[in-house]
């Protein structure tokens, strides 16, 4: 079984949409996560998604055998507000409408943070919310074809967390966004211990990779990009990334893992170019992929 390959346009911040249409084709990918265009993060923004643009695009993504696989939002559900979790509720739910539009399967969420040093009842209500928002957004969903995904990210690194979250979702629609890299990183998990407490719930999966390196003087464009990154994401961290297949991340480890499982999804890289500008470019990162990713597939399957 041969897995789809795709990547997010945090890549490539800087892209236009035929800039992103026809460099994936060109790098071997079979379609695009798309987290941002031109750098505009809100994706009801985004010129080329106007209503009176979709069918362009339907017409250029079939032309060129190209998918969307998803679209990653900053919706979020941790918010103490009322009011400000049904904003959030209201902008999820546009979402599944251009997710359904662009043949898109998926909205990535976020759980984000849990209020800090709160006391069991405190915590409990916070997960509460966020699983109260999980499964209205899936409820909106479940009369799609798109599902709801929370990623594993901010204080949801922590495989624990997810899965005590995922005992109030009632939602089939919603599932598991999977950063292979995020628990093992932050958390220390054991990549089986991770993907046992998630296997129920994963639908989708990002890849890649890093080293802890010295710290270093953070330059200008990283700081503003950091602080971005934490308006949209609280539970934004920084890691030290290389390029896929040079630094730590057992990735052949964690591929055996999900062909045992008979894993379906897509293996999407999600190179952090928006939020870390010190690092190399969307020319050098995306190319590599493709093709480590498969081979690393293949060994994992017949492993």
């Amino acid at each position: 079984m041969t897995l789809p390959i795709g990547f997010s346009t945090l890549a490539c911040p800087d892209w236009s949409w035929r800039e992103i249409l026809e460099n994936g084709v060109q790098f071997g990918y079979d379609g695009v996560e798309v987290r941002l265009v031109r750098g505009e993060t809100d994706l009801l923004q985004v010129p080329e998604f106007r209503a009176d643009q979709l069918e362009g695009r339907r017409r250029e993504l079939a032309e060129a055998g190209f998918r969307v696989c998803g679209l990653a939002s900053s919706v979020r559900f941790d918010h103490p507000d009322a009011a400000e979790r049904q904003r959030q509720v209201e902008t999820g739910r546009a979402y599944i409408d251009l997710a359904r539009e662009l043949g898109a399967g998926f909205v990535r969420v976020f759980g984000d943070v849990l209020p800090e040093n709160a006391d069991a009842a405190a915590r409990a209500t916070a997960i509460g919310r966020i699983a109260d928002g999980l499964n209205t957004l899936g409820e909106a969903a479940e009369r799609t074809d798109v599902e709801i995904l929370l990623e594993t990210h901010g204080d949801f690194f922590d495989s624990r967390l997810v899965q005590e979250t995922f005992a109030r979702v009632t939602s089939p629609a919603v599932g598991v966004l999977w950063d292979t890299h995020h628990p093992w990183r932050f958390c220390g998990e054991p990549l089986s211990e991770t993907f046992e407490r998630l296997r129920p719930w994963v639908r989708h999966t990002h890849w890649k990779d890093s080293v802890p390196l010295p710290r270093r003087p953070q330059g200008a464009a990283s700081a503003d990009a950091a602080a971005k990154a934490h308006t949209l994401m609280s539970g934004h961290k920084h890691a030290d990334y290389v390029l896929f297949g040079g630094g730590e991340f057992p990735a052949e480890e964690c591929l055996r893992l999900l062909a045992a499982a008979n894993y379906d999804g897509w293996l999407s890289l999600e190179w952090e170019k928006a939020w870390h500008p010190e690092i190399e470019g969307p020319e050098t990162a995306l190319p590599l992929f493709p093709g480590k990713i498969r081979r690393l597939w293949e060994l994992a399957r017949f492993a």
